[in-house]
């Protein structure tokens, strides 16, 4: 039974809500049990089950706060979503291995999430746009050095 677009909005906004929370395992209940979670040039690469997802939401919530994700666009398939957004927040912590001295952070992203029969998301892909990050988060010159 394919879902509707409605269905996936509520999931993939209830993913959203968990994420400005930074609930890790309010996030990953909303991720089926095998999940493959791809966030593109994450070092660890694409990883299967939540279990495995966990590292990375940890270490995401650890170095980004005040999230705000806005919905750009999305556009829809059978059973799955293509969700352009933009985030909006500080970075205190080290987000993508930058240091972020909260500093305030804009960037975009875009989701290509796939869902499994029960409405779980059963495959997420991220891209991020790390040159904007890099962009803000330059790192701090040491006089002279």
């Amino acid at each position: 039974m394919a879902l509707t677009r409605s269905e996936m909005d509520r999931k993939i906004d209830e993913h959203f809500r968990f994420e400005n929370l930074d609930d890790v395992d309010g996030v990953l209940e909303t991720l089926s049990p095998d999940v493959e979670h791809d966030i593109v040039g994450w070092p660890a690469g694409p990883t299967h089950g939540r279990a495995a997802a966990r590292p990375f939401y940890e270490a995401l919530f650890a170095g980004l706060s005040e999230s705000r994700v806005e919905c750009l666009r999305r556009l829809y398939g059978d059973a799955f979503v293509v969700d352009e957004s933009l985030w909006r927040g500080k970075a205190p912590g080290r987000p993508f291995g930058l240091e972020g001295h909260g500093r305030p952070l804009e960037f975009r992203l875009l989701h290509v999430v796939e869902f499994a029969e029960t409405g779980d998301i059963r495959r997420e892909n991220v891209w991020v746009d790390l040159a904007a990050i890099m962009r803000q988060l330059p790192p701090e010159s040491h006089g002279g050095r």
